[in-house]
């Protein structure tokens, strides 16, 4: 604590009068008295307990430490001109904190505004605590800005000093590590499961990961997944494949994430296979939009599983192909209400019906109809009800509970340019949050019962089934009441896993019983609270093996011995010096265009039929009638199965 007079003494005065207790004690009192003055003071160099240098921020020059003066496309400048004050602040015999005096006379004016000068500009520690804090809860640095600011109005503080404090928190959180390094020992110490592939040069091509959490309901939920890749999350330019799961309450989850070095069989075939380890069996149903790799591999990894074609992709692709070939929009529309007739058939006999029906009345847009015939029509058995109806697919016809969770990680993710260890952090953050979601619900659906189900036929499902599947159920039950059941095909029972409206008409005046809901739909079964037993399975099989190892070492000759005992110490040994894939610049700034509408780096690129909407809507108001200029986009510029 100072023990002189207040601010308003002479500079002599001040700098020889004035104790403190401790460094900061002076540090903070310096820079205030000068601060009203207009001078900006920083510190020069320090030696702990002994003594710190202080001089005007504008002392010293600038150096070229790089040696890329003159190469810049940015003009830059500096605010450094040599000017000579100089301050040692000391500590004395006493422990007090004094000022020695070197030179106090400056080359420049004082500034009439100190808001300009950075060292006026630095975080109080308890600013820094709560960046800190709101940096590991994902806030933008934007938003800490602004909470910053409600808490502290006059705060002379700028987006740059945030991101100054991030940087400053990434570097203190790699400890002078690696980055792979500091990744991989985070992703043990927080028990993820994870797998690498590496090119010749021992760079990172391919990364596996998945959250403890996300393992734990991936084995709860293992029926049905849907998978699509995305774009722009990181700065290698890696596609990031998600892996989504459905709950029991119908919800998506983050069931595992892998980076992956190009969309391509052996890509996508090295990721399926790391996953099926950790779900240990083959899903009932997998969602994919029609990206042939992943379509082969799916079939490779997982034989039994039945893959089916996102509805929405394959609509959106008609709309892409199809529409150029119409001259009004109304035709157009007939046209794809004829071809949803054709999609959602359901049995074979009324598909080859609604199909010649459909060719028969657009006969004339032969381009229209060998589109889709030799695109799509090969592959009916993967998105037209009469055959995806005998699938387990809960209700999942298109892949959009993957698009969304793309979304809802870009939030997260908030640019394009982090690195594998900062996407990991952000993928944390997301899945902790979906755990915890599903966590509570499950709670609490155990205690509440659902009101519309109050009925003796019910009582056996409460606290057992989750509230969707009951209020699912209870439409079926409202089908007996109405008159309006139509004769039983089985198919409700078969995708949904639930009765339909035949079934439960027929334990009418009974109790329901349980063993009819699919287990998938089950609470009562389903407990997320321990999380002691997510590595137990690999624990124990290891145990199993080197309980059996100590054994039969014994028995084994002295060749046998030792050959066992060099395969495990190669093993031990084995260097793991792996490094960060190429980082990909990007080329040259975004246009402004982009910027003014709010787009961000992780912004998706627009699909094709997007564009061509977009275009329809313009032509509609400016009262043209073409629905699409391809002499604007032409028909090969987009590829409807890449990024969405």
């Amino acid at each position: 604590m100072e023990s002189t007079t207040s601010m308003p003494l002479s500079e002599n005065v001040y700098l020889t009068t004035s104790k403190f207790d401790s460094c900061d004690d002076l540090l903070k009192s310096v820079r205030e008295f000068y601060y009203s003055k207009g001078y900006g003071i920083s510190i020069r160099g320090s030696r702990k307990d002994k003594h710190v240098i202080l001089q005007c921020d504008r002392g010293g020059l600038y150096r070229d430490i790089r040696g890329i003066s003159g190469k810049r496309k940015k003009t830059t400048g500096s605010r450094l001109i040599n000017c000579p004050f100089k301050l040692l602040g000391k500590r004395s015999s006493d422990g007090a904190w004094i000022f020695d005096v070197k030179d106090l006379s400056h080359n420049h004016e004082p500034s009439t505004d100190i808001s300009g000068h950075p060292s006026f500009r630095q975080l109080p520690s308890e600013s820094i605590k709560s960046v800190k804090e709101m940096t590991k809860a994902g806030i933008p640095p934007r938003q800490i800005l602004s909470s910053l600011r409600q808490q502290t109005p006059n705060l002379p503080v700028i987006s740059r000093n945030i991101y100054n404090v991030k940087r400053k928190i990434r570097r203190e959180n790699l400890r002078n590590r690696p980055m792979i390094n500091a990744l991989f020992e985070e992703l043990d110490e927080g028990g993820f499961t994870y797998d690498i592939s590496h090119n010749a040069e021992g760079r990172i091509s391919r990364l596996f990961i998945a959250h403890p959490l996300s393992i734990k309901l991936a084995k709860a939920f293992s029926n049905i997944f849907l998978m699509d890749c995305t774009y722009k999350t990181n700065k290698y330019n890696m596609p990031l494949l998600d892996i989504i799961g459905v709950s029991c309450f119908n919800t998506a989850f983050y069931s595992g994430f892998v980076f992956l070095e190009r969309e391509d069989e052996e890509n996508y075939s090295w990721a399926l296979r790391a996953f099926k380890e950790i779900i240990g069996q083959d899903p009932c149903v997998i969602m994919s939009d029609r990206e042939l790799a992943l379509i082969n591999a799916i079939k490779k990894v997982f034989p039994t599983t039945s893959n089916l074609l996102c509805v929405w992709h394959i609509e959106k692709n008609v709309l892409a192909n199809c529409k150029k070939y119409f001259g009004r929009a109304e035709e157009f529309d007939i046209f794809m209400s004829d071809w949803n007739n054709v999609v959602y058939s359901t049995t074979e006999a009324l598909f080859e019906e609604n199909w010649f029906e459909f060719t028969s009345i657009h006969k004339e847009k032969k381009d229209a109809i060998e589109y889709i015939k030799n695109v799509w029509l090969p592959w009916k058995e993967k998105f037209v009800s009469a055959w995806t109806d005998k699938y387990l697919h809960f209700g999942n016809r298109s892949s959009s509970r993957v698009e969304g969770a793309h979304a809802k990680l870009k939030q997260y993710l908030q640019v394009s340019t982090g690195d594998l260890r900062e996407v990991k952090e952000k993928i944390c953050l997301v899945v902790e949050h979906e755990f915890n979601e599903i966590k509570v619900k499950l709670s609490s659906e155990k205690i509440h019962v659902h009101h519309d189900g109050t009925m003796p036929l019910f009582r056996e499902l409460h606290y057992h089934v989750s509230h969707f599947a009951l209020k699912e159920i209870y439409k079926q039950y409202g089908f007996t009441k109405d008159g309006s059941m139509t004769p039983c095909t089985g198919h409700y029972m078969a995708t949904m896993g639930l009765p339909c409206a035949h079934k439960i008409k027929y334990w009418q005046g009974t109790t329901f019983p349980l063993d009819l809901i699919h287990p998938q739909w089950r609470i009562d079964t389903l407990s997320l609270n321990s999380q002691n037993d997510l590595h137990d399975e690999d624990t124990g099989r290891l145990d199993e093996l080197l309980n059996e190892l100590r054994s039969t070492y014994q028995r084994w000759p002295l060749n046998k011995k030792k050959h066992a005992l060099s395969l495990i110490t190669e093993l031990l040994n084995q260097s793991d010096a792996f490094f960060e894939p190429v980082v990909q610049r990007p080329k040259g700034r975004p246009p402004k265009s982009k910027k003014k509408g709010g787009i961000t780096s992780t912004t998706r690129d627009p699909s094709r039929f997007e564009l061509i909407e977009s275009s329809q809507r313009r032509n509609e108001a400016n009262g043209e009638n073409n629905l699409f200029d391809l002499n604007v986009y032409p028909l090969d510029t987009f590829d409807l199965d890449g990024p969405f």
